[in-house]
């Protein structure tokens, strides 16, 4: 059996829908199945029809040995577009700014462009709504998106969550500081983290991990706010380095706006470590448990200044609430999601 794996790119950017399709890809082929990755275009603003177009005209019936390709697995827009008769969509996300962002996105723009992208953004809801109610199954990657499939499109889907990517995931300590590893961006919203460090004395630092064009702005916030001792801003790392920091951190931070899913709550708990969260991150919550497994709290910095000094003063907690993360994990296998999305009973 050959399955496809289909998800949009953008050159230079390494993102969550890259390490899922390339984990669905590893599970698959441990399943025993044949299976490889398709990038189809993604294109910026103002050229996504092309995409739209070019995913939908893109050939997916045979391999490159003329072998018949079963089944497609969509992950992310617009590859949901592309055809074929046993097509499965797993779906992370669609085009955020026509969708969930699109208040915040329509404020910044003049009044042309303004009606310039919401006739876009009509065009885009007219053709996911087509592409979507086109597909064998529909699966939404958290409760989320499925709210988002319903509340835009009263599109049906079932949830289903995904394991963490096949890393060496490890617990060794549960040393003196938080880390907080994603895109450095507005909507991840590391500057909660920051700002609660500045507000009580609770003994613990933050290691902040990832690139993104929020750098200069959190590292100027952490100067002006004298944490330069207590807050490391580290950049891309590795993969060894970032299993090593969630082995031996107290906890870990992940406090985005909205997020659709994000795999630092599920890798944070394959690593036995407790996640600090905020009540509007959306899927990054749904894995959460106030005070079971970690910590779900307002979306301010004193409020998550108070969690993180209360696994300051007690290690214990942290220590029984990552092992309940962990036990979380067990219930979520790469196989029983491998098996949903071949759609065997």
């Amino acid at each position: 059996m050959k399955v496809l794996v289909a998800t949009s790119d953008v050159p230079f950017i390494h993102g969550g829908h890259r390490i899922i399709a390339d984990s669905l890809v590893k599970a698959l082929r441990e399943y025993g199945i044949e299976a490889a990755t398709l990038y189809t275009p993604q294109n910026r603003f103002g050229r996504q029809f092309a995409a739209y177009a070019a995913t939908y005209l893109t050939d997916v019936g045979l391999a490159g040995d003329n072998a018949r390709i079963d089944q497609i697995i969509s992950l992310r827009f617009p590859s949901y577009a592309l055809r074929h008769e046993r097509h499965v969509c797993w779906l992370l996300h669609r085009m955020r700014e026509y969708y969930d962002l699109w208040p915040d996105w329509k404020a910044r723009l003049s009044w042309k462009g303004a009606l310039k992208e919401r006739i876009r953004r009509m065009s885009i809801h007219t053709a996911d709504g087509y592409f979507l109610r086109r597909l064998t199954k529909l699966y939404a990657l958290s409760q989320t998106v499925q709210g988002q499939l319903l509340q835009w499109g009263n599109l049906a889907s079932d949830v289903l969550y995904p394991p963490p990517p096949q890393r060496a995931y490890r617990c060794e300590s549960f040393d003196d500081f938080i880390f907080a590893p994603s895109r450095l961006t507005p909507l991840k919203r590391q500057d909660l983290l920051i700002k609660a460090l500045s507000l009580k004395t609770c003994g613990l630092r933050a290691v902040i991990a990832g690139d993104g064009e929020q750098h200069g702005a959190l590292a100027s916030l952490i100067k002006d706010l004298g944490l330069e001792e207590r807050i490391s801003l580290v950049g891309h790392i590795s993969e060894e380095e970032l299993l090593n920091y969630y082995a031996r951190c107290r906890a870990v931070f992940f406090g985005p706006r909205n997020e659709d899913f994000g795999f630092v709550s599920v890798e944070a708990f394959a690593s036995g470590k407790p996640v600090i969260t905020c009540e509007d991150s959306g899927g990054a919550a749904e894995l959460v448990e106030h005070q079971r497994n970690g910590f779900v709290v307002k979306a301010d910095p004193s409020s998550i200044a108070s969690v993180v000094s209360e696994v300051a003063g007690d290690k214990g907690l942290a220590e029984r609430l990552g092992e309940a993360g962990r036990a979380r994990m067990a219930q979520l296998t790469w196989d029983q999601t491998v098996r949903k999305l071949l759609l065997e009973a």
